[in-house]
């Protein structure tokens, strides 16, 4: 439990007067419990008077990008998908009024469950057995949600719907021109993969909502193995779904993989199944055409390689701190994240 002089970012008074007045069923007082994970933003979980529960959350401290932790579009998005199938909390409130505690937050519902982020977490939490059924949840959730047409929940307008892939290569190849020369660091394979992914991008069929950051450490599952919950929505869009897709599979790591200090990875823990079953289940639940997956495999690599070489870059640059930070590590992940986006495109040779 939190004492509420310790709680930074709230004004506890405010806020829990607001939440009073705005959300049906949930009366303050309240027990703040800090909760940990989710893009540093500031989220707790509310105990009322009558002992009911709640979350509430808003953006870090400090100065914010335009874009960055949108919680509107957070709420918007479980709001949409609360009538689906798609397991999310329900949307009680939203503040817009930065007045009341210095930012906008929102109120949901709190969901049982435990999110899996690391190998401990898998083996301490889920039998063998159950981490077994997880795959089948994990892709069955992600199936129904591209299943869904946005216009139809009211999220036809979360983004742009045309060309995803290429507008995400385009930004991100920019944020590696950007970072070389801070970070000193290039590699022609990364521009050579520019190329390629932008010669070789498949046709884009229907936008759905894609998540952006789908794996289990935003999910909350239950000792069955079931997920009960998709959380963390603020980088969510509209877009190709193939590409949300590959990123699930590239989070699913197995033991052989090449990634690196991903060795305590929750899906290492004995009774995961492997990538291959995910994807025979999402293909069944879809019956899409993943005749160009690698092509997207190696998309989310070339990504991550050039988001890791921009953060990997303003820690050269002296922007971020580095106590503590092991950049041999970065730079590591950098190479590895290249060399796997390679590996995946070489398979549609």
């Amino acid at each position: 439990m939190n004492q509420k002089n310790e709680i930074a970012g709230y004004d506890i008074p405010a806020v829990e007067s607001w939440i009073s007045e705005n959300t049906q069923g949930l009366t303050g007082p309240f027990t703040w419990t800090r909760l940990e994970g989710g893009h540093s933003n500031l989220t707790y979980a509310l105990l009322d008077t009558h002992g009911r529960q709640a979350v509430v959350r808003r953006p870090p401290l400090g100065e914010l990008l335009p874009k960055a932790h949108d919680m509107g579009r957070e709420f918007s998005i479980i709001s949409g998908l609360g009538g689906t199938k798609v397991p999310v909390p329900i949307a009680y409130g939203y503040c817009q009024d930065p007045t009341v505690t210095g930012a906008h937050f929102y109120v949901m519902s709190q969901v049982e469950g435990r999110a899996l982020f690391e190998l401990e977490d898998a083996e301490e939490y889920l039998t063998v057995e159950a981490r077994g059924r997880v795959g089948d949840s994990f892709m069955d959730v992600l199936a129904e949600l591209h299943s869904i047409d946005p216009d139809e929940v009211g999220l036809g307008e979360l983004g742009k719907k045309e060309d995803y892939v290429g507008r995400q290569i385009k930004t991100w190849y920019r944020s590696w021109l950007a970072s070389a020369e801070g970070a000193k660091y290039d590699d022609p394979t990364l521009h050579e993969l520019h190329g390629y992914l932008s010669d070789r991008k498949p046709e884009q069929g229907p936008a759905r909502v894609v998540h952006g950051d789908y794996g289990l450490h935003n999910c909350l599952v239950d000792t069955n193995g079931d997920l009960t919950a998709v959380l963390d929505w603020e980088i969510s869009t509209l877009g190709d779904p193939m590409a949300d897709f590959a990123y699930a599979l590239n989070t699913w790591t197995e033991p052989d993989d090449i990634l690196v200090n991903r060795e305590n990875a929750a899906t290492n823990a004995k009774g995961f199944c492997e990538r291959t079953k995910l994807i025979e289940r999402y293909a069944s639940k879809t019956n899409c055409d993943l005749s160009d997956l690698p092509y997207y495999v190696s998309f989310n690599h070339f990504k991550t390689a050039c988001i890791i070489h921009g953060v990997y870059s303003r820690y050269m640059q002296g922007q971020k701190p580095t106590d503590g930070v092991d950049l041999d590590y970065y730079r590591e992940r950098i190479g590895v994240s290249i060399t796997m986006s390679q590996q995946a495109a070489d398979l549609l040779a």
